[in-house]
C-alpha cells in the first residue's frame, strides 16, 4: 500500500473538528423582550406579545406578577441559555444568545416595526432605505440619546438584558446573579412598591418606534435614564 495511503487517515482521525458555524436569523417585525432577555415574536398581526409573557410567568393565574414568578420564569429561560448545563452563562452561550436568540438587540440594527405598523404601508415606507439610515439616526431612533439594542422592545432601558446579569464582570452570569437580576428588574418595575404587578401597569412601558425623521422628545435638563437606572444628579 503506498505510504500516503497509510498517512492520510491518521491526518484524518487527529485534525480538529469543525466548529459549527452561528447563524444570525434576520426578521423584520420588532418582538417583546422580557425583563430577563426572552424574545417574544408575533404569531399575528394582532398578537399581544407582552401580554403572552406576562400570563406566561403568572403562573397561579391571578392577573398579578410577584417577584418570585418572575424568578421563577427567569430560571426557565436561564435554562434555555444554559446549553451545556453547567450552572452558568458562558461568553460563547452569551454570543448564541445575541446572534440566535435575540438578534434583534445586536448594536446598529435598525429599530423594527410593530407587527401591526405597517398596515396599509407602501414596500418604501415599511422599510428604511440606505439614504435614511445615512442622513439621520433618528429614524432608527438609534442615537446615544435614544433607545438602544433590547431596551427599544422591552420594558426596562437595557441594551442587553443577560449581560447585564453579570453582576462581578467575569463573563459569566450563574443562576444566581440571574435570580438576582430578576428581583433588582422587579423592583424597577414596580414603581408603586405594592409587591405585585397588572398587565395594565406594564402596557405603557412599552417604548414606542420614533417616526420617519423624528427624535425621541427629550425634556432639558432630563436625567439619562440609558441603563435601566438614572445616573445620580450632580450637585
Amino acid at each position: 500500500m503506498p505510504f500516503p495511503a497509510l498517512i492520510l487517515p491518521i491526518l484524518l482521525s487527529a485534525a480538529p473538528a469543525a466548529e459549527p458555524p452561528i447563524t444570525v436569523t434576520g426578521r423584520d417585525r420588532a418582538p417583546f423582550i422580557s425583563p430577563m432577555g426572552e424574545p417574544f415574536r408575533a404569531r399575528s398581526a394582532d398578537d399581544d406579545m407582552l401580554a403572552r409573557w406576562f400570563y406566561q410567568a403568572d403562573r397561579n393565574r391571578d392577573g398579578m406578577l410577584t417577584a418570585d414568578e418572575m424568578q421563577s420564569d427567569g430560571d426557565r429561560f436561564f435554562a434555555t441559555l444554559d446549553t451545556n448545563h453547567d450552572g452558568e452563562i458562558d461568553p460563547e452561550e452569551l454570543i448564541a444568545y445575541e446572534a440566535e436568540i435575540a438578534p434583534e438587540i445586536q448594536v446598529n440594527t435598525r429599530w423594527m416595526r410593530a407587527p401591526t405598523s405597517t398596515t396599509g404601508a407602501t414596500q418604501s415606507q415599511a422599510r428604511p432605505t440606505s439614504s435614511h439610515k445615512r442622513r439621520g439616526d433618528e429614524y432608527d431612533g438609534y442615537l446615544m440619546h435614544g433607545l438602544q439594542g433590547a431596551a427599544r422592545y422591552a420594558l426596562l432601558n437595557m441594551p442587553e438584558p443577560v449581560a447585564a446579569a453579570d453582576a462581578d464582570f467575569n463573563r459569566a452570569v450563574t443562576l444566581s446573579e440571574f435570580r438576582q437580576a430578576a428581583a433588582q428588574r422587579f423592583q424597577l418595575l414596580d414603581s408603586k412598591r405594592q409587591g405585585k404587578l397588572t398587565l395594565q401597569d406594564l402596557e405603557a412601558l412599552v417604548p414606542t418606534r420614533p417616526r420617519h425623521g423624528q427624535r425621541p422628545k427629550e425634556k432639558e435638563d432630563a436625567p439619562d435614564a440609558r441603563v435601566g437606572l438614572p445616573l445620580p444628579e450632580s450637585n
